[in-house]
């Protein structure tokens, strides 16, 4: 495994908000549910995403948009459109006076809006928690990617949308695979393009010596590494990775390993029911208690912590 597909490898889905969004002129929805993440793909129509920070992105058919929370962001038919309605944590739906919109904007299996024959038609799927998505994945992506349908041709779209509104048995859990399938071909395409501000790590992919030292890290991330062993297995001198490693990643090797062994086993113990001494062992730590150590000192919470807010 490489290091963007570890990356990669973390999305799980588990119940994901996914809807079918069809809207009329004017609209605006204001999106205030504290979501770690969200994706958008535009079917028909136009829609405009407006971030409170940043500049409007217009999504036009085959876009596909990638929101990071928490921060709110307004969908509308206009850049300038004031919101008419908000979506807060839960996805609970409401007018901005707070009456409920859940009954009387319902139209039918997973698809909502304000008239069933309006002209733009919007897939959403919301990870609700930050343990489905990764923190390390959310920590690479900008707060608003845009992948123009030109440039781009997925075929998870058409299939996200002929299924979203079934009611076959275990379709959430087909959506939930669909929605993470579909994050990982965007990213994947985002990083790729020119110009991407990808991360540091994976612009280092390419370099022969701190690409393969990343790959080994990855691929053996239980092994009791040393800046020594690593330079060994890369055929360079310690102080020569140690240098190269730290210009091209933006740390040292070993900050680096800590982060993904942290990383990871955050991830297993939020998707796993694995005790935190296998976890510990599992990503290279000799006990529980050096694992919570090392977590607590990241994440300011304990392992057992960490776990119970899944």
């Amino acid at each position: 495994m490489d290091a963007l597909a570890g990356l990669l490898d973390g999305p799980r889905a588990k119940g994901a908000a996914i809807l079918r969004m069809v809207m009329a002129p004017p609209w605006a929805v204001r999106i205030e549910d504290g979501a770690p993440l969200c994706l958008m793909c535009v079917t028909d129509g136009e829609a405009w995403i407006v971030p409170d920070g940043g500049p409007p992105v217009l999504l036009r058919p085959g876009d596909i948009a990638v929101a990071r929370g928490p921060e709110p962001y307004t969908v509308a038919h206009a850049a300038d459109a004031p919101p008419t309605a908000v979506i807060g944590p839960g996805g609970v739906c409401a007018t901005l006076s707070g009456e409920p919109l859940e009954e009387s904007m319902c139209l039918g299996v997973r698809s909502w809006g304000n008239a069933a024959d309006g002209g733009t038609t919007v897939l959403v799927g919301t990870y609700t928690l930050a343990g489905e998505v990764g923190r390390r994945l959310l920590d690479a992506l900008p707060d608003l990617l845009h992948l123009p349908g030109d440039v781009w041709n997925c075929p998870l779209m058409p299939f996200l949308d002929e299924e979203i509104s079934r009611e076959d048995p275990g379709q959430s859990v087909v959506l939930d695979r669909v929605l993470d399938l579909l994050l990982i071909a965007a990213v994947r395409e985002w990083f790729s393009r020119p110009g991407a501000a990808a991360p540091a790590w994976y612009r280092a992919m390419g370099d022969p010596v701190v690409g393969r030292a990343l790959r080994l890290l990855e691929n053996e991330l239980a092994r009791p590494w040393t800046v020594a062993s690593l330079a060994d297995r890369t055929g360079v001198s310690r102080a020569a990775l140690a240098r190269r490693f730290t210009d091209l990643v933006g740390e040292p090797p070993m900050a680096y390993l800590t982060g993904r062994r942290i990383a990871r086993a955050a991830e297993l113990l939020r998707q796993t029911d694995a005790t935190v001494e296998s976890v510990a062992r599992q990503v290279g730590y000799s006990s529980a208690f050096a694992l919570s150590a090392a977590f607590k000192r990241v994440h300011g919470i304990s392992p057992q912590e960490h776990r119970g807010r899944r």
